[in-house]
């Protein structure tokens, strides 16, 4: 027997299962940042919560930010195609990401750090823990890292830059995205579908690097042009053009949660980190086979 999930069905899945595991994650007082040291909160013999620049906090941030797009676009193909490979992955990949992005921002919660922070760029964090900026000390100093890329509430904002974890990530940075109307999304979100834009057919930059003069936020996330262009799209297109954009944005996805796994310092996110790395590469492979099977292939 088939199952058929309405679009309330999904998205109360993917409210309800974060919730869930915040709650999960709430319980587990060693995620407070074991042996860490320059952050907040504890007293003797409580290890103090990483710092609101830390890797920790900043991976925290941009991953749920990217993890809501990978969310949304799945929420979008289910509606366009009847194909059940492929609704089923995106099944997956919406329920798993979900459940991500609540323990994210659960251990932003925990570790009472905000969950946007608009005075920084995205990626902040890893670029300072790769030393780009002279530090190269783990993701610590310097600039707060968060999700923000311009606009007036960027990240994961509710337009009023109170980052409640309300938004879905793909504002434009004037709240004409799926924000309210304050510039929420993502700050300069996911462009304006005008510029330098991608179609669906043509060549994609690099997911490994933000992509200059598209809006794209972080590694691999689609611009507002792409997301329109998903969203218009029906059967085999449909299905083409999200197994290419979700490859790109988990190869975005796995560069982001390799920094993690190298710069951050909490164990339970760092083992989190890993495990996106694992599981999103075995999903690049899957994808690489799906798209195959309707003559086509990833994007270069």
């Amino acid at each position: 027997m088939t199952l058929t999930l309405t679009r309330t069905h999904w998205f109360s899945i993917a409210a309800v299962v974060p919730a869930l595991v915040f709650a999960g994650a709430a319980t587990v007082a060693s995620a407070g940042g074991d042996g860490h040291t320059g952050g907040h909160g504890g007293g003797a013999g409580t290890p103090a919560a990483p710092a609101a620049d830390s890797a920790d906090a900043g991976f925290a941030r941009d991953m749920a930010v990217h993890h809501q797009q990978a969310v949304e676009m799945s929420f979008i193909v289910r509606d366009r195609t009847g194909d059940e490979e492929v609704r089923r992955l995106a099944y997956d990949i919406a329920n798993t990401q979900a459940n991500q992005r609540g323990m994210l921002l659960g251990w932003l919660d925990l570790w009472e750090l905000p969950k946007v922070d608009s005075a920084a760029a995205p990626m902040d964090w890893m670029e300072r823990g790769h030393g780009k900026d002279g530090h190269g000390d783990g993701g610590h100093g310097g600039d707060a890292p968060g999700n923000g890329g311009g606009g007036d509430a960027p990240g994961n904002g509710d337009g009023d830059g109170d980052g409640d974890g309300n938004g879905d990530g793909n504002g434009d940075g004037d709240g004409d995205g799926n924000g309210d109307g304050n510039g929420d999304g993502n700050g300069d979100g996911n462009g304006d579908g005008d510029g330098d834009k991608q179609d669906a057919g043509g060549a994609a930059a690099s997911p490994s690097a933000q992509r200059p003069g598209t809006g794209a936020l972080m590694p691999g996330m689609a611009t507002r042009a792409e997301l329109d262009l998903l969203a218009k799209a029906d059967g085999r297109a449909a299905e083409v053009l999200f197994l290419q954009l979700m490859t790109d944005h988990h190869k975005g996805g796995v560069t982001m949660a390799e920094g993690c796994a190298d710069l951050c310092t909490v164990p339970q996110e760092k083992a989190l980190a890993q495990g996106m790395v694992d599981a999103q590469q075995s999903e690049i492979g899957l994808m690489a086979d799906l798209l195959e099977k309707r003559g086509a292939a990833p994007r270069a």
